[in-house]
């Protein structure tokens, strides 16, 4: 096989490594064994998977900022006991029945792996889940309760897009987080001039 045939099959296991050790991780966890072994058969099943079940390869921004990184997992965690409070406050009150809808959210600075974490962390939210998620046009598509007039659906779109920003500052590429920071100072440059 030639050095041309190989590179490729070696830059994306380079590229997957952080899903790889993921995936081994998983793999003990599954079996409950923090072994040799069972990371030597988790890496054997890593490969066999990701060999098998082709995936796009998603490049990796290579940015993390630890500060909003941090910041994300506190307003997350926030949101989810707020979510869940607000849930059960709505299964609980029987003389009012909670309005639902199915909401469409076009992403603004989403590739394949912003469009996942913005999936995910509206879906772990209680109150919201992705019912569709359309790549080609990277709009998400939301089932949420609670919704009882068109302002409350705007709230809740709105929410989504504050969470792609959130994510964009914390683990987007430079391009996104460039292009966050230029509609960001677009919006208060255009409130100054409405005051």
């Amino acid at each position: 096989m030639s050095p041309e045939m190989r590179s490729p099959f070696w830059r994306d296991i380079w590229l997957q490594v952080p899903f790889l050790l993921w995936l081994v991780l998983l793999w003990m966890l599954l079996w409950g064994q923090f072994t040799v072994l069972s990371f030597l058969t988790g890496i054997i099943v890593a490969l066999f998977v990701t060999r098998v079940f082709r995936l796009p390869t998603i490049e990796l921004s290579g940015r993390v900022n630890l500060w909003y990184t941090a910041l994300f997992i506190v307003q997350f965690l926030a949101a989810v006991v707020r979510g869940s409070i607000t849930v059960a406050a709505q299964a609980l009150n029987l003389r009012r029945h909670p309005g639902t809808a199915i909401i469409a959210v076009p992403l603004r600075y989403a590739d394949d792996m912003i469009m996942t974490h913005v999936s995910v962390t509206s879906s772990l939210i209680p109150g919201s889940l992705v019912v569709e998620a359309d790549r080609d046009r990277r709009i998400l598509y939301l089932h949420i309760i609670g919704v009882n007039s068109r302002a409350d659906a705007d709230r809740q779109r709105d929410d989504v897009l504050r969470w792609e920003r959130r994510i964009v500052r914390a683990l987007g590429s430079p391009a996104q987080y460039r292009a966050l920071r230029a509609d960001e100072s677009a919006a208060r440059a255009a409130r100054k001039e409405s005051v």
